[in-house]
């Protein structure tokens, strides 16, 4: 198995790929009982198939022992590094888990290290994990068990892999982690410093997005996250999960604070950086919720017709303090998900931006390839004219159409152009991080990577010759189109050829930090 770049994306299964494979290599999430389940079932299918299986993720991690994948090889959510080796034995009939803590001096570390290749889903797109794990105890949450306490990069890491990005022609770039707002406690440093930091980097024309914050965390720096919100690269936007409107039910799930620090947040906020968009989300029917508890997330939603709102029916995670309270009949849980669902489709936020002239960043296509997708200052999406030299740039648009979820602009007249970098983007499938040596180019876009010597843009593995100790690279033939410097491979490259597909509920990027989706 090659120690070259391996890009994992999170699909669908694609049975034509997946069956010509020699090993699955599946990666998990374990916030809801029907992602844990689909895991299940892809092991079951890749087992039928007498496939080699790593697991990994967050439920092998939280859950080992688990019966359906005892015997099998796992990678533990801070092991992503080193997939490589997994691999390898699994290929030969070994069985491996790396489930450890990364530590340095006995302090526990953020993850893999953010300066390893990568392959970005979007080249566009960089996606940096700020943090890993988180300092709450929610009652309800599985995740706290796979990823731990809080363990934040460096300022310092951060700022280095925002500026390689920028290098390599990314033109956005979103943090992300299981809560940005708790960033830095454990390390003596807070958000705010990051993001002064990260916006001196930021070129013209690129722009960058904060993931979720959970309201205790960012009460204390409002007044600064106003400034930087307000900043002309970064996006007027956030995440702030709410999870209900009372507060007798935000005492049971634990979440340390109270409806009316969320108000004042919301309030400072859409007060201080006008027409921020303010995105979150609603749990419905956790245990011991009433009709009149529902009710309060109903007048909160009214009040505050939050423009994103991603409502989640409640699933009780096993080992939860909150499976093992008094659940609400599922029939009620289904029946206020529809209410709820039914109540955030009955306003529509974009009416009013017929006729305005906006500013939009453009960075990929539309799901049904129609157009691209834009955002404008307050990260709402803008569907624009498919024009391939605009992708990448920043435009002004005259908005001409409003729905739901999107509004329509085409490029207005005489409207400036900014290219938001003079270096070309990286092309899907390249690796991030490199120069010259080694060739590796990956299908993203598939659910299969597929590394042979008779596909045309695959490396052959047989071909690669073994790097010596240093990191330089002796002599080796590679099939692929862009060469990049083995240097930055310092590992053995060995073994048989291998077919990997991966399927999976979230996108997990091999030889760098996982980057934990934005919105949960």
């Amino acid at each position: 198995m090659s120690s070259s770049v391996l890009h994992l994306e999170a699909t669908r299964l694609n049975l034509d790929n997946s069956l010509d494979a020699d090993l699955w290599l599946l990666n998990s999430c374990t916030v809801k009982n029907p992602a844990e389940d689909h895991f299940r079932n892809s092991i079951k299918k890749a087992q039928e198939q007498n496939k080699k299986v790593v697991v990994a993720g967050c439920v092998p991690q939280a859950q080992p022992r688990m019966d359906y994948i005892k015997g099998l090889s796992i990678i533990g959510v801070q092991q992503i590094d080193r997939v490589v080796e997994v691999v390898e034995e699994t290929i030969k009939g070994h069985s491996v888990r790396l489930l450890g803590q990364k530590k340095d001096k006995g302090k526990r570390l953020g993850g893999a290290r953010l300066d390893l290749p990568k392959i970005r889903k979007n080249p566009l797109i960089e996606i940096i994990s700020i943090n890993t794990g988180c300092l709450n105890a929610c009652t309800y949450c599985k995740t706290k068990h796979a990823r731990g306490d809080l363990a934040s990069y460096s300022v310092a890491e951060l700022v280095d892999r925002a500026i390689q990005s920028f290098q390599e022609g990314v033109c956005e770039i979103w943090l992300t982690s299981e809560d940005t707002g708790a960033y830095g406690r454990d390390i003596g440093t807070d958000l705010p410093t990051l993001l002064w930091k990260l916006v001196e980097v930021i070129p013209e024309g690129a722009m960058l997005r904060l993931g979720m914050t959970n309201p205790p965390y960012i009460l204390e720096h409002l007044e600064e996250m106003a400034k930087i919100l307000l900043h002309p690269r970064v996006y007027s936007f956030l995440h702030v999960p709410v999870q209900t409107g009372s507060d007798s039910v935000l005492m049971d799930m634990k979440r340390e604070y109270c409806i009316a620090d969320f108000k004042r947040v919301a309030d400072f906020l859409k007060e201080q950086v006008p027409g921020i968009t303010i995105a979150t989300d609603i749990i419905c029917g956790f245990p011991g919720e009433t009709e009149v508890d529902f009710q309060e997330t109903l007048k909160l939603i009214r009040e505050y017709k939050f423009p994103s709102l991603f409502i989640n029916q409640f699933y009780p995670r096993p080992g939860t303090p909150a499976a093992k309270m008094e659940q609400v009949p599922a029939q009620v849980k289904k029946q206020r998900t529809r209410v709820l669902s039914q109540l955030f489709q009955s306003y529509t936020p974009y009416d009013s931006t017929i006729g305005e002239k906006q500013q939009v960043l453009i960075t990929e296509e539309s799901f049904d390839g129609q157009y691209y997708v834009a955002h404008n200052k307050f990260y709402e999406q803008v569907l624009v004219p498919k024009q391939p030299e605009l992708l990448g740039k920043m435009i002004e648009v005259d908005i001409y159409e409003a729905g739901k979820h999107f509004m329509k602009g085409k490029p207005a007249q005489n409207g400036k152009i900014h290219t938001p970098s003079i270096v070309k983007p990286l092309l899907k499938g390249e690796v991030s991080g490199m120069t010259e040596g080694l060739a590796v180019v990956v299908d993203t876009g598939c659910s299969a990577i597929t590394i042979s010597d008779h596909a045309p843009h695959w490396v052959d593995l047989q071909e690669i010759k073994t790097l010596s100790k240093n990191g330089t690279a002796l002599p080796a033939r590679c099939t692929g189109e862009r060469s990049f410097s083995a240097s930055l491979f310092p590992w053995n490259v060995k073994g048989p050829r291998v077919k990997i597909v991966s399927v999976s509920l979230a996108v997990l990027a091999v030889i760098t930090a996982v980057s934990m989706a934005i919105f949960r």
